[in-house]
């Protein structure tokens, strides 16, 4: 890799950690996939399959 790649890689992660901490200061759950399985981290560090209030219709 390259010093740009590395630098815009750099970037992109601190984008998103500040993205999930903004998220979780709003009280709003993130949401990950892994295997085609979603899961939501709550803003309390609870991570679990269950659908949040916020993301039901």
């Amino acid at each position: 890799m390259n010093s740009l790649e590395i630098m815009i890689i750099k970037v992109g992660k601190k984008a998103v950690k500040d993205a999930q901490k903004e998220s979780f200061m709003k009280g709003i759950a993130n949401v990950y996939s892994k295997n085609k399985q979603l899961f939501f981290q709550l803003p309390d560090g609870t991570i679990t399959q269950k659908i949040p209030k916020e993301y039901q219709k």
